[in-house]
């Protein structure tokens, strides 16, 4: 029986584990996911804020249908460009896919560098209510009358904390916290120290990063350079044209999309376009890289290790 045989052989009478495989974009978080699928009894799961939206797939690097045939991903292609995918789904889905997937006996294989979908469920989040739009008329009524600085006032009054946290020019985030206290009674400081469900059991973390950042810029500079050989501007034009979608939502926002879609409105050029696309990534990327080295019980990979699988069957078979 092989060392791999061996490990799974064992799992098998244990509790499953999740393995967990984070990292910046371009990191080659994919392949290495693609090859745990091709040698263990696993299944994949997408934590990704922008592989949930249908028809965006060159610009948010989603596997291409021919990968997808070949190694499934869960929780890709949820919903339409125009809806929202907030933590609370995505951790409301999870759950219910790993449950599934230790049904039949595989280990569920979470990737992606969406670092909120993760600390979710690792850590459990907050049992906030949903946006009353009852209550945000009546205040945004109110804010009309008496000023946002009432508000705030109000806001110090109940929850001292949080208005000390969100600025009087904040009328979002005003309006949040005073929903949430005139539905619940409670204050979202209050609330937000309670933590709900979270994963149980064994939880394998890895991390794949590069041992230089500049190689890590490299391959973003590289991959987008083939985003828009294999028809990025088209993907974007073909949303543009269906006069329901703008800058303002999470899915425009996504990295590289809202760049293109400025670019199409005649804002910039093609080149200045690429640059500002390519920085984004970037930026995108050193802010995943800031979330992961605070992370704890995190073991890195390093992305260009061909070794990597190994350390992987390597932390299953400790436990």
């Amino acid at each position: 029986m092989s060392s791999i045989e061996s490990v799974v052989s064992r799992l098998a009478e244990s509790e499953l584990p999740v393995i967990c495989l984070m990292g910046p974009t371009a990191s080659g978080k994919t392949a290495l996911a693609m090859e745990l699928y091709d040698k263990l009894p696993c299944e994949l799961v997408s934590v990704d804020s922008a592989l949930v939206f249908k028809d965006m797939d060159i610009g948010t690097a989603k596997p291409t249908e021919d990968e997808l045939s070949k190694y499934p991903h869960h929780l890709i292609d949820l919903i339409d460009p125009t809806e929202a995918y907030s933590v609370a789904d995505f951790c409301r889905d999870a759950f219910n896919v790993i449950n599934e997937i230790k049904s039949r006996g595989n280990i569920p294989v979470l990737v992606g560098g969406t670092m909120m979908y993760f600390k979710g469920l690792i850590e459990g989040i907050s049992p906030l209510p949903e946006a009353n739009l009852e209550i945000r008329a009546q205040l945004e009524k109110e804010a009309a009358e008496k000023g946002w600085q009432a508000l705030h006032d109000e806001l110090r009054a109940v929850d001292p904390v949080s208005a000390e946290r969100i600025h009087p020019n904040d009328p979002q985030r005003i309006t949040r916290a005073l929903d949430v206290y005139r539905q619940t009674g409670n204050t979202l400081t209050q609330l937000s120290q309670t933590k709900g469900k979270k994963l149980e059991g064994n939880i394998l973390q890895y991390a794949i990063a590069p041992k230089e950042r500049a190689d890590l810029h490299e391959r973003i500079a590289q991959r987008y350079q083939i985003m828009i050989e294999q028809g990025f501007e088209n993907e974007v034009k073909k949303l543009k044209a269906r006069g329901d979608l703008n800058e303002d939502l999470p899915s425009i926002r996504c990295v590289g999309y809202r760049q293109m879609w400025q670019y199409l409105s005649g804002e910039m050029d093609h080149e200045e376009m690429v640059f500002r696309g390519v920085c984004a990534t970037r930026q995108l990327a050193k802010r995943q890289l800031t979330w992961l080295r605070n992370w704890p019980d995190l073991q890195w990979l390093d992305m260009e290790n061909k070794e990597n699988f190994q350390l992987i069957i390597s932390g299953l078979s400790k436990l």
